[in-house]
């Protein structure tokens, strides 16, 4: 009932700070939109980004919506929005910033209970534009193609003024609005495009220019006692496997003195910082800046941390800054992997990284890795025991090991890779539980069912959104009911993709070069490692290279 969102959301609001509050009078009302629960999209930089942006127009009111206000990631009643407890269909625009393939079921969950039809072509003039950016859908936009508007690829904040500028237009139909929304950089408009549409990936140029931190502040979130402040932005080790590695080149840093003016900003509202990046302790100047914000006297946290990168300086500074956990992804045991994946760790920096963090009295360390890569043997798994027992012995705290079944991405060297069948995965997942047992070692593997899921919701087309438009509740169930009304099978999104074949990700231009990605996978096939990325040195990839033909084109 639309009462009880109504007054959780008066809750949640009565315990922020930071919130903006505008009269809707005449202006764009924007509601924006993060397709899980509250607890999880406060620690999202991209809403605090977003939130920040959208109402420093004056024209412009934005308001937040999730799609539960607990910690549960979703629930029954109809979505309101924090601010002025609106309904989502009393919005001129739902921009959705998402993040994870599964969060598309939240979002065609939040459009159903708020009213609204969930595909594209179903909507008039009197509903609101359903506009949608974020990682994965700009990886792949194919997937929420008919149930969007208009998806953003990229990184918005140096395009978001004109897209407002757009969606201000005085008396533009809706028919206007989406047709100069086609004509610009880094927007597709699906019902416009045709066979031969590509829309070229947006980056920020200067990070520095656009700082990305907290903005509001609350204790109902999972990073609720820091002050969030992002670092840098994309990695160039070039793991063969990870988006963010690809989506977000050519990587990019702040400045140091960037970075502790926002810090000294967000002390004055959090004792804690966060530090934020694909790669934290590869900073340049990580050191200094965690020694400098140990001397204003703030604690630190921070994501995971290359293992060959953490110096004994910086893990210092974490543990006189409360942290207490060490993160890891050494991701595989074996060096043949290693090869395979281009993460070029040596086994004996990530048995340094733990033995630092021994001296330094963290209470544990916790370990990612992945099964069902390319390549991979049982004999690779018992690699990975081999590794955690030595990382046992070296360090008296808790060791937890997050499994995750190896899901190919879109714009990676791995996009045309098999996703391995559903009974290896549980059986290796199974080999590791098995080995750890007598380790004492807390082992979490994550869901081998709903991660083939994501496998195709990641190299999805638009017959899997239509499929999933139609789903009115979220259950593996209710995903293999639409499946099989649509006519299709999860197995033909899974298997290996042919090179050459046609891709429904290949609308995107992301700047690296299909060349270079098939060089990276035939080298993967080879278990031959590659080189990291150089931004302003090589132009291997390609991204640098179109980067200079944009900046000689403006």
């Amino acid at each position: 009932m639309r009462w009880r969102s109504i007054a959780a959301a008066r809750r949640v609001l009565a315990q922020e700070k930071g919130a903006v509050i505008k009269d809707w009078g005449g202006r764009l009302s924007v509601a924006l939109c993060y397709p899980n629960s509250y607890y999880v999209g406060m620690s999202n930089l991209a809403m605090h980004t977003l939130y920040r942006l959208f109402n420093q127009r004056g024209d412009v009111v934005c308001e937040r919506i999730f799609s539960g206000l607990g910690r549960r990631e979703r629930e029954n009643d109809p979505p309101v929005s924090i601010e002025s407890q609106r309904p989502l269909s009393d919005f001129d625009v739902i921009a959705f910033s998402v993040s994870y393939e599964l969060d598309y079921f939240n979002l065609v969950e939040m459009l159903h209970r708020a009213g609204i039809p969930t595909l594209a072509r179903e909507r008039d003039a009197d509903w609101p534009l359903v506009l949608v950016g974020g990682p994965a859908p700009s990886a792949n936009p194919a997937p929420l193609a008919p149930i969007c508007d208009a998806l953003f690829i990229g990184e918005v904040e140096e395009r978001l003024p004109d897209l407002l500028d757009v969606l201000t237009t005085r008396g533009a139909t809706r028919e206007d609005i989406l047709a100069t929304l086609a004509t610009q950089p880094g927007l597709y408009v699906p019902a416009l495009a045709n066979e031969g549409t590509r829309v070229t990936r947006q980056w920020v140029r200067d990070l520095d220019s656009y700082p990305t931190h907290s903005v509001v502040f609350t204790s109902h979130t999972e990073f609720g006692d820091m002050f969030l402040l992002e670092i840098s932005r994309g990695c160039g080790r070039g793991c063969r496997f990870c988006l963010a590695g690809y989506a977000y080149r050519p990587p990019r840093t702040r400045h140091l003195d960037t970075l502790l003016e926002s810090a000294r900003d967000g002390l004055t509202h959090r004792k804690r910082i966060g530090l934020v990046g694909a790669a934290v302790s590869d900073h340049p100047a990580i050191d200094r800046l965690a020694v400098t914000l140990r001397g204003m006297g703030a604690g630190l946290g921070v994501s995971s941390l290359r293992a060959d990168s953490v110096s004994e300086v910086f893990l210092r500074c974490l543990a006189e800054g409360d942290t207490r956990t060490l993160t890891l992804a050494p991701e595989v045991g074996s060096g043949r992997l290693r090869r395979i994946i281009n993460k070029n760790i040596p086994e004996d920096k990530v048995i340094r990284a733990v033995r630092l963090a021994a001296g330094f009295r963290f209470e544990a360390v916790k370990l990612y890795f992945i099964v069902g890569l390319p390549g991979e043997s049982d004999e690779d798994i018992d690699e990975i025991t081999a590794l955690v027992r030595k990382i046992t012995r070296g360090f008296p705290g808790l060791v937890k090991v997050n499994i995750t079944p190896f899901v190919p991405k879109p714009g990676t060297p791995f996009q045309w890779a098999a996703m391995a069948p559903a009974d290896v995965l549980e059986a290796r997942i199974e080999r590791l539980k098995r080995a750890l047992a007598s380790a004492q070692v807390e082992v979490t593997p994550e869901s081998v069912p709903w991660a083939r899921v994501q496998g195709v919701l990641a190299r999805g087309d638009q017959h899997v959104g239509e499929a999933l438009a139609q789903i009115t509740s979220i259950s593996l169930r209710a995903w293999n009911a639409a499946l099989r009304k649509a006519g299709l099978t999860e197995e033909e999104y899974l298997v290996e993709r042919p090179l050459g074949a046609p891709l429904p990700w290949q609308v995107v231009e992301t700047g690296v070069e299909t060349e270079y990605l098939i060089q990276e996978w035939r080298a993967a096939l080879d278990s031959k490692g590659s080189p990291e990325c150089l931004p302003g040195v090589c132009e291997t990839c390609g991204v640098c290279r179109a980067v200079s033909v944009t900046e000689r084109e403006r």
